[in-house]
Protein backbone atom coordinates (compact mmCIF):
# COMPACT_ATOMS: atom_id res chain seq x y z
CA UNK A 1 0.00 0.00 0.00
CA UNK A 2 1.19 3.57 -0.71
CA UNK A 3 2.86 5.36 2.18
CA UNK A 4 3.82 8.95 2.82
CA UNK A 5 7.16 8.36 1.09
CA UNK A 6 5.63 6.66 -1.95
CA UNK A 7 5.82 8.25 -5.39
CA UNK A 8 2.38 7.83 -6.96
CA UNK A 9 3.73 7.60 -10.50
CA UNK A 10 7.04 7.27 -12.28
CA UNK A 11 6.88 7.71 -16.05
CA UNK A 12 9.73 6.28 -18.10
CA UNK A 13 10.12 8.30 -21.31
CA UNK A 14 9.33 12.02 -21.34
CA UNK A 15 8.46 12.61 -24.98
CA UNK A 16 5.20 13.26 -26.82
CA UNK A 17 3.44 10.51 -24.83
CA UNK A 18 5.05 10.55 -21.42
CA UNK A 19 5.10 14.28 -20.79
CA UNK A 20 1.36 14.90 -21.40
CA UNK A 21 0.64 11.92 -19.13
CA UNK A 22 2.84 13.50 -16.47
CA UNK A 23 0.96 16.77 -16.81
CA UNK A 24 -2.42 15.04 -16.52
CA UNK A 25 -1.31 13.09 -13.45
CA UNK A 26 0.08 16.21 -11.77
CA UNK A 27 -3.17 18.06 -12.44
CA UNK A 28 -5.03 15.14 -10.85
CA UNK A 29 -3.02 15.64 -7.67
CA UNK A 30 -0.58 12.75 -8.04
CA UNK A 31 3.04 12.86 -6.95
CA UNK A 32 4.89 12.34 -10.25
CA UNK A 33 8.50 11.79 -11.24
CA UNK A 34 9.68 11.53 -14.85
CA UNK A 35 12.57 9.22 -15.71
CA UNK A 36 14.51 9.60 -18.95
CA UNK A 37 17.97 8.74 -20.29
CA UNK A 38 18.21 12.12 -22.05
CA UNK A 39 19.97 14.37 -19.55
CA UNK A 40 19.39 17.45 -21.71
CA UNK A 41 15.63 16.91 -21.71
CA UNK A 42 15.64 16.21 -17.97
CA UNK A 43 17.62 19.35 -17.18
CA UNK A 44 15.33 21.39 -19.41
CA UNK A 45 12.19 20.15 -17.69
CA UNK A 46 13.60 20.83 -14.24
CA UNK A 47 14.43 24.34 -15.51
CA UNK A 48 10.76 24.65 -16.52
CA UNK A 49 11.41 24.36 -20.26
CA UNK A 50 9.26 22.21 -22.60
CA UNK A 51 10.65 20.24 -25.54
CA UNK A 52 7.35 19.13 -27.12
CA UNK A 53 4.65 21.00 -29.03
CA UNK A 54 1.68 20.17 -26.81
CA UNK A 55 3.14 21.65 -23.62
CA UNK A 56 4.38 25.20 -23.25
CA UNK A 57 7.10 26.38 -20.89
CA UNK A 58 4.31 27.73 -18.70
CA UNK A 59 2.72 24.28 -18.57
CA UNK A 60 5.97 22.69 -17.44
CA UNK A 61 6.56 25.47 -14.91
CA UNK A 62 3.13 24.77 -13.43
CA UNK A 63 3.97 21.06 -13.20
CA UNK A 64 7.28 21.74 -11.46
CA UNK A 65 5.62 24.18 -9.07
CA UNK A 66 3.16 21.42 -8.16
CA UNK A 67 5.91 18.96 -7.36
CA UNK A 68 6.87 17.30 -10.65
CA UNK A 69 10.53 16.59 -11.22
CA UNK A 70 12.52 14.77 -13.87
CA UNK A 71 15.57 12.60 -13.34
CA UNK A 72 17.98 10.18 -14.98
CA UNK A 73 18.34 8.21 -11.74
CA UNK A 74 16.35 4.93 -11.83
CA UNK A 75 16.46 4.61 -8.04
CA UNK A 76 13.21 6.65 -7.99
CA UNK A 77 11.47 3.43 -9.06
CA UNK A 78 12.04 1.92 -5.63
CA UNK A 79 9.30 4.09 -4.11
CA UNK A 80 6.92 4.03 -7.09
CA UNK A 81 3.35 2.82 -6.66
CA UNK A 82 2.78 2.87 -10.43
CA UNK A 83 5.28 2.85 -13.30
CA UNK A 84 4.24 3.63 -16.88
CA UNK A 85 6.56 2.88 -19.82
CA UNK A 86 6.30 5.50 -22.58
CA UNK A 87 9.46 4.85 -24.59
CA UNK A 88 9.78 4.81 -28.40
CA UNK A 89 9.08 1.65 -30.40
CA UNK A 90 10.51 2.38 -33.86
CA UNK A 91 11.15 -0.05 -36.67
CA UNK A 92 14.49 -1.83 -36.92
CA UNK A 93 16.70 -1.58 -40.00
CA UNK A 94 15.08 -4.77 -41.28
CA UNK A 95 11.59 -3.28 -40.93
CA UNK A 96 10.63 -5.33 -37.86
CA UNK A 97 9.85 -4.18 -34.32
CA UNK A 98 12.62 -2.54 -32.33
CA UNK A 99 11.75 -3.20 -28.69
CA UNK A 100 15.18 -2.36 -27.34
CA UNK A 101 13.94 0.69 -25.42
CA UNK A 102 11.01 -1.28 -23.97
CA UNK A 103 13.30 -4.09 -22.86
CA UNK A 104 15.79 -1.67 -21.35
CA UNK A 105 13.08 0.15 -19.41
CA UNK A 106 11.58 -3.14 -18.22
CA UNK A 107 14.94 -4.43 -16.98
CA UNK A 108 15.42 -1.19 -15.09
CA UNK A 109 12.02 -1.59 -13.45
CA UNK A 110 12.80 -5.21 -12.59
CA UNK A 111 15.79 -4.06 -10.54
CA UNK A 112 13.43 -2.02 -8.34
CA UNK A 113 10.22 -4.08 -8.61
CA UNK A 114 8.40 -4.54 -5.32
CA UNK A 115 5.14 -6.21 -4.22
CA UNK A 116 2.03 -4.19 -5.00
CA UNK A 117 3.55 -2.18 -7.84
CA UNK A 118 1.51 -1.53 -10.98
CA UNK A 119 3.51 -1.65 -14.21
CA UNK A 120 1.86 -0.33 -17.38
CA UNK A 121 3.20 -0.43 -20.93
CA UNK A 122 1.92 2.39 -23.15
CA UNK A 123 4.44 2.09 -25.98
CA UNK A 124 2.81 0.78 -29.15
CA UNK A 125 3.71 -2.81 -29.94
CA UNK A 126 2.37 -6.10 -31.31
CA UNK A 127 -0.11 -8.31 -29.43
CA UNK A 128 1.71 -10.52 -26.96
CA UNK A 129 4.51 -8.12 -26.04
CA UNK A 130 3.28 -7.38 -22.53
CA UNK A 131 2.88 -11.06 -21.69
CA UNK A 132 5.74 -12.55 -23.70
CA UNK A 133 8.45 -9.87 -23.48
CA UNK A 134 7.75 -7.57 -20.54
CA UNK A 135 6.37 -10.12 -18.11
CA UNK A 136 9.34 -12.57 -18.13
CA UNK A 137 11.81 -9.72 -17.62
CA UNK A 138 9.86 -8.47 -14.62
CA UNK A 139 9.39 -11.93 -13.15
CA UNK A 140 13.10 -12.81 -13.39
CA UNK A 141 13.62 -11.69 -9.81
CA UNK A 142 10.99 -14.03 -8.41
CA UNK A 143 7.88 -11.84 -8.12
CA UNK A 144 4.88 -13.09 -10.09
CA UNK A 145 2.73 -10.86 -12.30
CA UNK A 146 -0.93 -10.90 -11.35
CA UNK A 147 -0.07 -12.16 -7.89
CA UNK A 148 2.75 -10.08 -6.41
CA UNK A 149 2.47 -7.10 -8.74
CA UNK A 150 0.03 -5.84 -11.37
CA UNK A 151 0.82 -5.72 -15.08
CA UNK A 152 -1.21 -4.02 -17.81
CA UNK A 153 -1.16 -2.43 -21.24
CA UNK A 154 -2.82 0.86 -22.14
CA UNK A 155 -2.24 2.20 -25.66
CA UNK A 156 -1.28 5.83 -25.96
CA UNK A 157 -3.64 7.98 -28.02
CA UNK A 158 -1.76 11.26 -28.07
CA UNK A 159 -2.34 13.31 -31.22
CA UNK A 160 0.26 16.12 -31.25
CA UNK A 161 -1.22 19.49 -32.09
CA UNK A 162 -4.86 18.37 -31.74
CA UNK A 163 -6.72 21.38 -30.27
CA UNK A 164 -9.86 19.38 -29.44
CA UNK A 165 -8.81 16.03 -28.00
CA UNK A 166 -6.07 15.62 -25.43
CA UNK A 167 -5.20 13.15 -22.71
CA UNK A 168 -8.11 13.92 -20.41
CA UNK A 169 -11.04 13.79 -22.85
CA UNK A 170 -9.79 10.93 -25.04
CA UNK A 171 -11.13 7.55 -23.79
CA UNK A 172 -8.33 5.41 -22.31
CA UNK A 173 -8.26 1.73 -23.21
CA UNK A 174 -6.79 -0.53 -20.52
CA UNK A 175 -6.17 -4.26 -20.39
CA UNK A 176 -4.63 -6.18 -17.51
CA UNK A 177 -2.90 -9.54 -17.31
CA UNK A 178 -5.67 -10.64 -14.92
CA UNK A 179 -9.10 -9.17 -14.10
CA UNK A 180 -7.62 -7.76 -10.91
CA UNK A 181 -4.83 -6.12 -12.90
CA UNK A 182 -7.44 -4.58 -15.20
CA UNK A 183 -9.34 -3.12 -12.27
CA UNK A 184 -6.15 -1.74 -10.75
CA UNK A 185 -5.07 -0.02 -13.97
CA UNK A 186 -8.61 1.25 -14.60
CA UNK A 187 -8.68 2.84 -11.15
CA UNK A 188 -5.30 4.46 -11.80
CA UNK A 189 -6.24 6.07 -15.13
CA UNK A 190 -9.70 6.91 -13.78
CA UNK A 191 -7.99 9.54 -11.64
CA UNK A 192 -6.53 11.20 -14.73
CA UNK A 193 -8.93 10.82 -17.68
CA UNK A 194 -12.68 11.21 -18.13
CA UNK A 195 -13.42 7.79 -19.61
CA UNK A 196 -11.73 4.42 -19.12
CA UNK A 197 -12.52 1.52 -21.47
CA UNK A 198 -11.74 -1.95 -20.15
CA UNK A 199 -10.41 -4.45 -22.69
CA UNK A 200 -10.76 -8.18 -22.11
CA UNK A 201 -7.01 -8.44 -21.56
CA UNK A 202 -3.60 -7.13 -22.56
CA UNK A 203 -3.65 -8.63 -26.05
CA UNK A 204 -6.97 -7.00 -26.93
CA UNK A 205 -5.67 -3.65 -25.68
CA UNK A 206 -2.50 -4.08 -27.73
CA UNK A 207 -4.52 -5.01 -30.82
CA UNK A 208 -6.90 -2.06 -30.40
CA UNK A 209 -4.07 0.43 -30.94
CA UNK A 210 -2.82 -1.35 -34.05
CA UNK A 211 -6.35 -1.67 -35.43
CA UNK A 212 -6.90 2.08 -35.06
CA UNK A 213 -3.81 3.04 -37.02
CA UNK A 214 -4.00 0.20 -39.56
CA UNK A 215 -7.53 1.37 -40.38
CA UNK A 216 -6.20 4.86 -41.10
CA UNK A 217 -3.17 3.54 -42.98
CA UNK A 218 -5.28 1.45 -45.36
CA UNK A 219 -7.89 4.13 -46.02
CA UNK A 220 -5.24 6.77 -46.69
CA UNK A 221 -3.66 4.37 -49.17
CA UNK A 222 -7.06 3.95 -50.85
CA UNK A 223 -7.48 7.67 -51.52
CA UNK A 224 -3.81 8.05 -52.47
CA UNK A 225 -4.24 5.41 -55.17
CA UNK A 226 -7.52 6.97 -56.28
CA UNK A 227 -5.79 10.36 -56.54
CA UNK A 228 -3.34 8.91 -59.04
CA UNK A 229 -5.91 7.59 -61.48
CA UNK A 230 -8.38 10.44 -60.89
CA UNK A 231 -5.77 12.78 -62.33
CA UNK A 232 -5.78 10.76 -65.57
CA UNK A 233 -9.59 10.56 -65.56
CA UNK A 234 -9.83 14.35 -65.17
CA UNK A 235 -11.67 13.89 -61.87
CA UNK A 236 -11.19 16.26 -58.93
CA UNK A 237 -10.62 13.72 -56.12
CA UNK A 238 -10.99 16.44 -53.50
CA UNK A 239 -14.44 17.39 -54.73
CA UNK A 240 -15.43 13.72 -54.95
CA UNK A 241 -14.43 13.26 -51.30
CA UNK A 242 -16.35 16.40 -50.35
CA UNK A 243 -19.48 15.08 -51.98
CA UNK A 244 -19.12 11.59 -50.51
CA UNK A 245 -18.67 13.14 -47.07
CA UNK A 246 -22.22 14.47 -47.13
CA UNK A 247 -23.51 10.92 -46.62
CA UNK A 248 -24.55 10.82 -42.94
CA UNK A 249 -23.76 7.14 -42.49
CA UNK A 250 -21.33 4.50 -43.74
CA UNK A 251 -18.57 6.87 -44.86
CA UNK A 252 -15.64 8.61 -43.19
CA UNK A 253 -13.47 10.96 -45.25
CA UNK A 254 -9.75 10.35 -45.71
CA UNK A 255 -7.56 12.55 -47.86
CA UNK A 256 -4.61 11.98 -50.21
CA UNK A 257 -1.25 13.63 -49.69
CA UNK A 258 2.47 13.47 -50.42
CA UNK A 259 2.94 10.52 -48.07
CA UNK A 260 2.30 9.62 -44.44
CA UNK A 261 4.41 10.64 -41.48
CA UNK A 262 4.54 10.74 -37.72
CA UNK A 263 5.13 8.14 -35.07
CA UNK A 264 2.03 6.02 -35.74
CA UNK A 265 0.75 5.38 -39.26
CA UNK A 266 4.08 4.64 -41.01
CA UNK A 267 5.18 2.37 -38.16
CA UNK A 268 2.35 0.75 -36.17
CA UNK A 269 0.78 -1.32 -38.98
CA UNK A 270 4.19 -2.90 -39.59
CA UNK A 271 4.15 -4.21 -36.03
CA UNK A 272 0.89 -5.99 -36.76
CA UNK A 273 2.17 -7.25 -40.11
CA UNK A 274 5.28 -8.61 -38.37
CA UNK A 275 3.19 -10.53 -35.83
CA UNK A 276 0.90 -11.94 -38.51
CA UNK A 277 3.92 -13.15 -40.52
CA UNK A 278 5.12 -15.16 -37.51
CA UNK A 279 1.89 -17.15 -37.92
CA UNK A 280 2.76 -17.94 -41.52
CA UNK A 281 0.26 -15.50 -43.04
CA UNK A 282 0.90 -12.44 -45.19
CA UNK A 283 -1.02 -9.33 -44.15
CA UNK A 284 -1.74 -8.22 -47.69
CA UNK A 285 -3.81 -5.14 -46.87
CA UNK A 286 -1.01 -3.63 -44.77
CA UNK A 287 1.71 -4.57 -47.24
CA UNK A 288 -0.20 -3.06 -50.15
CA UNK A 289 -1.05 0.09 -48.19
CA UNK A 290 2.60 0.47 -47.23
CA UNK A 291 3.63 0.16 -50.86
CA UNK A 292 1.10 2.75 -52.02
CA UNK A 293 1.76 5.29 -49.28
CA UNK A 294 5.53 4.92 -49.63
CA UNK A 295 5.21 5.64 -53.35
CA UNK A 296 3.62 9.07 -52.88
CA UNK A 297 6.81 11.17 -52.60
CA UNK A 298 8.01 9.73 -55.92
CA UNK A 299 4.57 10.40 -57.42
CA UNK A 300 4.77 14.04 -56.32
CA UNK A 301 8.18 14.32 -57.96
CA UNK A 302 6.81 12.90 -61.23
CA UNK A 303 3.88 15.30 -61.15
CA UNK A 304 6.30 18.16 -60.49
CA UNK A 305 8.32 17.12 -63.54
CA UNK A 306 5.16 17.14 -65.65
CA UNK A 307 4.16 20.59 -64.40
CA UNK A 308 7.58 21.99 -65.24
CA UNK A 309 7.56 20.28 -68.64
CA UNK A 310 4.30 22.07 -69.41
CA UNK A 311 6.19 25.31 -68.72
CA UNK A 312 9.00 24.27 -71.05
CA UNK A 313 11.38 23.58 -68.15
CA UNK A 314 13.28 20.54 -66.90
CA UNK A 315 13.32 19.51 -63.27
CA UNK A 316 17.11 19.46 -63.42
CA UNK A 317 18.27 23.00 -62.82
CA UNK A 318 14.88 24.22 -61.61
CA UNK A 319 14.33 25.65 -58.14
CA UNK A 320 11.67 23.88 -56.08
CA UNK A 321 10.32 25.52 -52.91
CA UNK A 322 8.79 23.18 -50.32
CA UNK A 323 6.28 24.69 -47.91
CA UNK A 324 5.96 22.88 -44.59
CA UNK A 325 8.32 19.97 -43.88
CA UNK A 326 6.87 18.68 -40.60
CA UNK A 327 4.68 15.58 -40.66
CA UNK A 328 1.49 17.50 -39.82
CA UNK A 329 0.42 21.16 -39.61
CA UNK A 330 1.36 23.50 -36.78
CA UNK A 331 3.86 21.30 -34.92
CA UNK A 332 7.65 20.97 -34.88
CA UNK A 333 7.64 17.17 -35.22
CA UNK A 334 9.41 15.88 -38.34
CA UNK A 335 9.30 12.13 -37.57
CA UNK A 336 8.82 10.10 -40.77
CA UNK A 337 7.79 13.23 -42.66
CA UNK A 338 7.33 12.55 -46.40
CA UNK A 339 9.07 15.86 -47.04
CA UNK A 340 12.41 14.15 -46.44
CA UNK A 341 12.25 11.46 -49.17
CA UNK A 342 10.57 13.97 -51.48
CA UNK A 343 13.39 16.48 -51.09
CA UNK A 344 16.03 13.79 -51.55
CA UNK A 345 14.48 12.64 -54.82
CA UNK A 346 14.16 16.22 -56.09
CA UNK A 347 17.83 16.82 -55.30
CA UNK A 348 18.83 13.54 -56.94
CA UNK A 349 17.06 14.68 -60.11
CA UNK A 350 19.19 17.83 -60.13
CA UNK A 351 16.69 20.30 -58.72
CA UNK A 352 17.71 23.06 -56.34
CA UNK A 353 15.63 22.55 -53.20
CA UNK A 354 14.53 25.44 -51.00
CA UNK A 355 12.15 25.15 -48.09
CA UNK A 356 10.12 27.28 -45.75
CA UNK A 357 8.64 26.17 -42.44
CA UNK A 358 7.98 28.46 -39.46
CA UNK A 359 8.60 25.49 -37.13
CA UNK A 360 11.89 24.28 -38.66
CA UNK A 361 14.72 26.85 -38.81
CA UNK A 362 17.24 24.41 -40.34
CA UNK A 363 16.77 21.17 -42.24
CA UNK A 364 19.09 18.48 -43.61
CA UNK A 365 18.66 16.92 -47.07
CA UNK A 366 21.12 14.32 -48.38
CA UNK A 367 23.56 15.44 -45.70
CA UNK A 368 23.36 19.08 -46.75
CA UNK A 369 22.17 21.55 -44.13
CA UNK A 370 19.54 23.94 -45.48
CA UNK A 371 18.30 27.13 -43.90
CA UNK A 372 14.67 28.18 -44.05
CA UNK A 373 14.31 30.85 -46.75
CA UNK A 374 14.42 34.21 -44.96
CA UNK A 375 11.86 35.93 -47.21
CA UNK A 376 8.92 33.74 -48.18
CA UNK A 377 7.45 36.20 -50.64
CA UNK A 378 10.74 36.60 -52.50
CA UNK A 379 11.22 32.83 -52.59
CA UNK A 380 7.71 32.30 -53.98
CA UNK A 381 8.41 34.77 -56.76
CA UNK A 382 11.81 33.21 -57.59
CA UNK A 383 11.11 29.48 -57.36
CA UNK A 384 10.12 27.73 -60.56
CA UNK A 385 7.57 25.67 -58.65
CA UNK A 386 6.30 25.70 -55.07
CA UNK A 387 4.98 22.52 -53.46
CA UNK A 388 2.61 22.86 -50.51
CA UNK A 389 3.27 19.93 -48.18
CA UNK A 390 1.83 21.18 -44.89
CA UNK A 391 -0.78 23.97 -44.69
CA UNK A 392 0.43 25.57 -41.46
CA UNK A 393 -2.18 27.99 -40.12
CA UNK A 394 0.29 30.88 -40.42
CA UNK A 395 0.31 30.49 -44.21
CA UNK A 396 -1.96 32.80 -46.16
CA UNK A 397 -2.71 30.26 -48.88
CA UNK A 398 -4.63 32.69 -51.05
CA UNK A 399 -1.72 35.14 -51.07
CA UNK A 400 0.77 32.30 -51.61
CA UNK A 401 -1.21 31.07 -54.63
CA UNK A 402 -1.23 34.52 -56.19
CA UNK A 403 2.48 35.14 -55.60
CA UNK A 404 3.94 31.74 -56.57
CA UNK A 405 4.95 31.22 -60.19
CA UNK A 406 3.47 27.75 -60.06
CA UNK A 407 1.89 26.10 -57.01
CA UNK A 408 1.45 22.36 -56.59
CA UNK A 409 -1.01 21.79 -53.74
CA UNK A 410 -0.63 18.27 -52.31
CA UNK A 411 -3.19 18.89 -49.55
CA UNK A 412 -6.19 20.18 -51.47
CA UNK A 413 -6.31 23.44 -49.52
CA UNK A 414 -5.97 26.06 -52.25
CA UNK A 415 -8.76 27.39 -54.45
CA UNK A 416 -7.99 26.09 -57.94
CA UNK A 417 -10.72 28.22 -59.55
CA UNK A 418 -8.94 31.54 -58.89
CA UNK A 419 -7.97 32.86 -62.34
CA UNK A 420 -5.11 34.90 -60.83
CA UNK A 421 -3.35 31.84 -59.45
CA UNK A 422 -1.47 29.02 -61.21
CA UNK A 423 -2.48 26.17 -58.92
CA UNK A 424 -2.54 22.42 -59.49
CA UNK A 425 -3.83 19.92 -56.92
CA UNK A 426 -2.52 16.45 -56.26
Amino acid sequence: MPTENTTDLVIIGLGYVGLPLAQGAVQAGLKVVGLDVDATAVDGLNAKKSHIDDLTDADVADMVDKGFRATTDPSVLATADTVVICVPTPLSDSGGPDLSAVKSATKTIAEHLHPGMLVVLESTTYPGTTDEVVRPLLEAGGLVAGKDFNLAFSPERIDPGNPTFGLKNTPKVVGGLTPACTERVAQFYGRIVDTVVRARGVREAEMAKLLENTYRHINIALVNEMAKFCQHLDVDIWDAIRCASTKPFGFQPFYPGPGVGGHCIPIDPNYLSYKVKTLGYPFRFVELAQEINASMPAYVVRRTQDLLNDQGKALRGSTVLLLGVTYKPDIHDQRESPAQPLAKQLANFGATVWYHDPFVPTWSVNGDQLACVPDLNAALESADVTILLQPHSSYDLTAIAKRARLLFDTRGKVDVTDPDAAVTRL
